[in-house]
């Protein structure tokens, strides 16, 4: 499947834009973490696009992300790449063992906080956002609620990071994809 395919199966599945933006935030951390390792780019970016693809149809534990990775089977998507997505629910029992999969449990919650700590600042541009402003807001237990800090923590954990690299290298790269985070 490549990212075009992905990013139309997303829009599909998808109609809210908050949801379709979190897609691209994930798809933006992923491609730079990809990069970084010396992963396939547009692979681990699909990733990214597809991890809540289903979330608005199935939103409760007993049917996300089960019922996408059933119909991403049905594509002849790469089991790598479903496990993955499976992996980003820590409630799915499967752990998160390549790093494909280790790097998308790492993005997807922080991009929520990144994005949150955007839509606070007066421009809500994420030109302006700071990482050091990120890690304060992380702090703040009743900022951004929904936002799980333990996977977020696990996340740079398992990718061997500290935390303040972990955030900065997200909101780097959300930065670059700006165009399309931006409101």
């Amino acid at each position: 499947m490549t990212r075009e395919q992905a990013w139309q199966l997303l829009c599909e599945w998808t109609p809210s834009e908050s949801l379709r933006k979190h897609g691209l935030a994930v798809e933006a951390a992923m491609r730079f973490y990809a990069a970084r390792f010396g992963e396939p780019e547009e692979e681990w970016a699909a990733v990214g696009l597809l991890h809540d693809f289903d979330y608005e149809r199935y939103p409760t534990e007993q049917d996300h992300p089960f019922r996408g990775v059933e119909h991403l089977r049905t594509l002849g998507v790469p089991e790598t790449w479903l496990n993955a997505i499976l992996s980003h629910a820590s409630y799915s029992g499967v752990q998160p063992e390549t790093l494909m999969a280790k790097t998308l449990v790492a993005c997807d919650e922080l991009t929520g906080l990144v994005t949150a700590a955007v839509l606070v600042l007066p421009s809500k541009k994420l030109a302006d956002l700071k990482p050091s402003s990120v890690r304060k807001r992380m702090k703040e237990t009743g900022f951004a609620r929904k936002v799980n800090r333990e996977d977020i923590l696990r996340g740079a954990d398992l990718l061997g990071v500290s935390l303040d690299e972990h955030i900065e290298n997200v909101v780097r790269a959300m930065q670059a994809a700006s165009a399309a985070l931006d409101s």
